[in-house]
């Protein structure tokens, strides 16, 4: 096989898993700008649309938790064919959901398929970022924040259509299943190189032993307890990097879901000024997920999230000094770069921690992760019963400061 033909491969599963990270946001996204809809037709009230939000997250843990042995038993790819299928199906459900009942078990089979194939699509992209040689890991994640633009654009334009929520999420799904059809094809068989790695270990223990009669009984007698120093290692490991991943979320999570009432309560500006606040943050993490990978090439995973949990910290900070509305906007927008690429490659450095479980691994930490996206908002409304929201910012801040002290966890 020739070097341009392996390369025109690799540039095809990229581009597939490309595919897969937008068609993820994309769908994602057609269930929230329906949301207004679904609840009036389904008759669910704001308090119990926010326990429907926790089912649905719980769900997505539970999906990811489950979906990181499947993938080290039978192939990332084979995962993400089920669970891209998944959703794409399970997004109709929320559609034809006619009460509070239907629309809870909808939102439970969207859940796990999503944190299903959120695992699955970032072991896919590990595996492709290793088969490249170079950092590619926040471009895919930049496609999901694209892929979920797209979709809120469709959706905003079908509402305004006058087209129902079961039309276009029957017709979303239709697409989703075959898009996902069209990409399955050219992801990665990512057992190859592992059983490849496994081998090459195994021949060259065997090659000492055979040399060396004499060591024979001391590598027989090591390699249990090597094995148990290495299996505790890299459960320190994943511990650290879920950590990470809380704190890093965590932020991201409160920078989303308050930017824009921080400014109108903080500086009175009008509802659509305030939401340019949300505006800016969003703006500058999706460039900043297409910038990161060159400055990870360049400086390493560590810089990316020492230096931008800095930069988001500052931003933090900005936001909580500042008295004018362009100054905060700088803010959120140097909050939204700083956090841009952080947390893809402390999925990247999960997913390459070696051995046979890099999918466990990678759920591991996505799940920690996501509890800190679900708990940052949360605890910032919590203190806002003792302290301004402004205030509040204090805790992502000292957070992000804490992130950047422990950088190094990211080290490869």
């Amino acid at each position: 096989m020739g070097s341009g033909k392996v390369d025109r491969r690799l540039r095809r599963a990229r581009g597939a898993v490309f595919g897969v990270f937008t068609l993820n946001g994309f769908l994602l996204a057609m269930w929230v700008v329906h949301i207004p809809a679904i609840t009036d037709r389904t008759g669910v009230s704001a308090s119990l649309l926010g326990m429907f939000i926790l089912l649905l997250a719980g769900a997505a843990i539970a999906g990811m938790r489950l979906a990181g042995p499947a993938a080290d038993r039978f192939g990332s790819r084979t995962l993400v064919t089920v669970a891209a299928s998944a959703i794409s199906v399970t997004v109709l459900g929320p559609g034809l959901a006619t009460g509070p009942v239907t629309l809870a078990i909808a939102l439970v089979c969207f859940g796990i398929g999503n944190g299903a194939l959120d695992v699955s699509m970032n072991t896919q992209a590990v595996h492709v970022e290793r088969a490249y040689n170079r950092p590619i890991m926040s471009a895919f994640h930049a496609m999901f924040s694209g892929g979920g633009f797209a979709g809120s654009l469709v959706g905003a334009g079908a509402q305004h259509a006058g087209l129902s929520p079961q039309l276009t999420l029957t017709c979303s799904g239709v697409l989703g299943l075959g898009v996902t059809a069209l990409l399955v094809p050219h992801l990665v068989h990512h057992h190859e190189p592992e059983t490849s790695s496994r081998a090459e270990r195994y021949d060259s223990a065997t090659a000492i032993i055979t040399a060396d009669p004499g060591h024979a009984a001391v590598a027989r007698t090591d390699r249990p307890v090597d094995r148990d120093q290495r299996r505790s290692a890299r459960t320190r490991k994943v511990i650290s990097l879920g950590a990470i991943a809380f704190v890093l979320l965590l932020a991201e999570g409160v920078a989303g879901d308050w930017s824009a009432l921080q400014a109108r309560e903080h500086l009175g500006a009008t509802e659509a000024d305030a939401a340019l606040a949300f505006g800016a943050f969003s703006a500058t993490m999706t460039l900043g997920r297409f910038l990161a990978d060159r400055v990870s090439g360049a400086f390493g995973p560590v810089a990316i999230v020492r230096y931008g949990s800095l930069l988001a910290a500052a931003g933090f900070g900005v936001v909580i000094v500042s008295p004018w509305l362009p100054l905060t906007l700088l803010g959120w927008a140097m909050c939204g770069l700083g956090l841009a690429g952080g947390v893809p490659q402390i999925f990247s450095t999960a997913g390459n921690l070696g051995g046979t479980t890099a999918a466990t691994d990678m759920s591991r930490v996505f799940t920690v992760g996501y509890l800190g996206l679900l708990a940052g908002p949360a605890m910032i409304g919590w203190l806002t019963a003792i302290v301004p929201l402004t205030t509040a910012l204090l805790v992502p801040l000292i957070l992000t400061l804490a992130c950047a002290a422990a950088a190094t966890t990211v080290s490869r």
